[in-house]
């Protein structure tokens, strides 16, 4: 258990540490890939607009981009009490800039950094994540 706290928290210190400083993914070039699938990840880095930006930047033409990130919205109060103790056994205590976003929140940052939105949807039954899909603009 303690190794997987440690390692979660180390990822994330190494994914916020690239974002913030606007090191390339990888130093890959400008446009090199045709897609970007994005699991769980926009709700725990310190600057989801950046991490998006730099998604545009490595994305072909008018490439896409697939978002599934956890949520509280559309979960009741009790629901996500027992998801916070889930968490906080498995990982330990969240990072203090864990984001809880809407649809429309991730919607208004993938069109802000370039992104028309194809489709978008809360998904779930108890536990709930957003589900979206853009295209680069």
């Amino acid at each position: 258990m303690k190794k997987t706290k440690s390692l979660l928290i180390q990822l994330l210190s190494l994914l916020n540490q690239r974002f913030i400083k606007h090191e390339r993914l990888r130093d890959n070039a400008p446009e090199s890939f045709d897609s970007v699938f994005i699991a769980n990840l926009i709700h725990v880095v310190e600057n989801p607009s950046k991490a998006l930006q730099e998604c545009h930047r490595i994305l072909r033409g008018r490439d896409r981009i697939e978002i599934v990130t956890f949520t509280g919205f559309g979960m009741s109060l009790w629901e996500k009490i027992k998801m916070g103790v889930r968490f906080s056994k498995a990982w330990g205590r969240p990072p203090a800039h864990t984001h809880s976003f809407s649809l429309e929140d991730v919607e208004s940052m993938l069109g802000e950094t370039g992104f028309v939105v194809e489709q978008s949807k809360l998904i779930g039954n108890r536990t709930k994540a957003l589900f979206l899909v853009g295209r680069k603009n």
